[in-house]
């Protein structure tokens, strides 16, 4: 399959189509199949494009050239000249004026696109991960060892924090911050735990990570314990992922063997080993109290905080808790520096993301891209647009408890601080994508009835809120729904979110609160006219 080179952006809104836009849609896609350069062009329509005085306008993107007004005959010019050809195709290019409105992100990546840049997957699928050799012949273990030739635990703090690395568990603190707050808290004896319990639906960045370079975990932790004051640590795994389990006891074996892990590493004073605890399906254990209490052996319920894990975590130690995603970006710090990391990505979110693609695109699968990606860039370039032509309709960014994001923000830039201005957040990296053949009540009620099985119950707010939740929604999916059944969706969203004892209870009502944000109409149509416009709930087979 070749690379995609080039996406044209084909103006969609009511004066383009109007004046004959769909008509020059429809005709760019026929004339690059007749130039046989369809693998490498994607054609999509957008609906703001920032221009209103050009339209029908075609925006031919990295290079960011409008031209506009397009007549449908001027199309078959166009492609030759600049999608064939690679020439400005002078005479139809728009008078010279900065992009506006929802698309003017495309100066910003203006000669530049968004290939695959890897950091966290840098050697999965590549080296051999049962054989330490492969990995150290790919620069493994080199990090911690400049760490402990070279550097103080604070350099390697400071180096951290310098990053701008931020938490990829969906929550984005900083990481060397968090660093810090262990390094600080007073005690005999401290812990690194790596959080691999990977149970949000539709996410699986991290079994990958496991499978394909365990080494990079295991050295991670070496470098945080050594930066943190720690000499033990524990890898929290999903317990259905044996694979995972499996790869990282035989590299904790391998290390062992060649003195990697146990007493004065490399011959310093530095000590450390490493435990692996497999979870037991409990969708709670990912939140970071409950994990601790797993490890305990006791039932996996969220602690109240404060204390919070940095000051009293496991056994109540100072603990440092990291996702897979986070740690597996701190040996290339290390070993590249932390200016060589902000190259990547956007300035107040540097690096990269591991997404996960599924639902109505062409392909679906796993990548590693810049952060800053937008929505429209993925489906486009990496998903290979929507299956059988659909119409985006939404996507929710982080699993289960992910935010609803609408077609309206798919150019809006994905990094945390973008996303949460434009009141939606990044979330795990999971990306399920949706059609206009997907019903918003639906999607709801089959992420509450997750919630409501998943709930460990020690809070009243999460026991209740999920389970009345979702008999809301059964109601109005039946057509026996109120408007005043949405008032108290609401509420129930805000409660869970303000009185939830845990993080995963705070977030359950995400998904409910931003579909009644932006698909309140759909929603109001199962109540007053009885039906289903997508053509979906109990109550309709036909769609509007």
């Amino acid at each position: 399959m070749k690379m995609i080179r080039s996406m044209v952006l084909v103006s969609s809104d009511p004066v383009s189509m109007e004046r004959g836009g769909q008509s020059v849609f429809d005709t760019l896609q026929s004339e690059i199949r007749r130039f046989g350069i369809q693998d490498e062009i994607s054609v999509t329509q957008v609906g703001d494009v920032g221009r209103h005085d050009a339209l029908p306008a075609v925006i031919v993107y990295p290079e960011a050239i409008v031209y506009g007004p397009v007549l449908p005959e001027n199309v078959a010019f166009l492609v030759e000249e600049h999608l064939y050809k690679g020439r400005i195709a002078d005479n139809l290019q728009a008078t010279k004026k900065e992009l506006t409105g929802k698309i003017a992100w495309l100066n910003a990546r203006k000669g530049t696109m968004p290939a695959e840049q890897r950091i966290v997957l840098q050697r999965a699928g590549i080296i051999d991960p049962t054989n330490i050799e492969d990995y150290i012949l790919s620069e493994g273990y080199q990090a911690i060892g400049k760490a402990l030739a070279d550097m103080t635990p604070k350099d390697v703090m400071d180096e951290l924090k310098n990053s701008g690395l931020r938490g990829r568990g969906g929550a984005g603190f900083p990481t060397g911050l968090k660093w810090t707050f262990v390094a600080d808290a007073k005690g005999d004896k401290k812990y690194v735990i790596c959080n691999a319990d990977e149970s949000e639906p539709g996410t699986f960045k991290d079994r990958l990570i496991l499978e394909g370079d365990p080494h990079s975990i295991i050295e991670a932790m070496m470098i945080a314990a050594y930066a943190v004051g720690a000499d033990e640590g524990y890898l929290y795994i999903r317990g259905e992922y044996a694979l995972a389990q499996e790869r990282v006891k035989i590299a904790i074996t391998q290390a062992h063997e060649i003195g990697l892990l146990g007493e004065h590493i490399f011959g310093s004073d530095f000590s450390f080993d490493v435990h692996i605890h497999g979870g037991a399906g409990a969708y709670i254990c990912g939140e970071e109290t409950a994990l601790l209490e797993s490890i305990e052996g006791r039932r996996g319920e969220p602690r109240a905080r404060p204390p919070y894990p940095t000051t009293s975590g496991l056994w109540g130690k100072p603990t440092l808790i990291n996702n897979v995603e986070t740690l597996a970006n701190v040996p290339a710090i290390i070993r590249n520096g932390a200016e060589w990391f902000k190259g990547f990505g956007t300035p107040s979110s540097p690096g990269t993301k591991v997404y996960t693609i599924l639902g109505n695109v062409n392909v679906t699968g796993l990548i590693e891209v810049p952060m800053g990606i937008t929505l429209r860039e993925v489906i486009s370039i990496y998903a290979k647009g929507m299956k059988n032509d659909a119409t985006f309709k939404m996507a929710q960014t982080g699993g289960s408890s992910g935010s609803i994001v609408p077609a309206s923000l798919q150019d809006t830039p994905m990094d945390f601080d973008s996303f949460q201005k434009a009141g939606v957040a990044l979330g795990s990296g999971a990306l399920l994508i949706c059609d206009d053949n997907n019903c918003v009540v639906d999607l709801a009620k089959v992420l509450q009835n997750f919630f409501r099985k998943e709930s460990c119950s020690k809070c009243n707010p999460c026991r209740i809120g999920n389970e009345r939740a979702f008999s809301i929604l059964e109601n109005i999916s039946q057509g026996t729904g109120t408007m005043q059944d949405l008032k108290d969706l609401m509420l129930i969203s805000e409660n869970l979110k303000e009185l939830s004892n845990c993080g995963l209870g705070q977030t359950a009502g995400t998904p409910v609160h931003d579909i009644l944000t932006h698909f309140r109409a759909e929603v109001e149509a199962h109540i007053k006219l009885k039906v289903c416009p997508a053509g979906v709930c109990p109550m309709s087979g036909i769609r509007l």
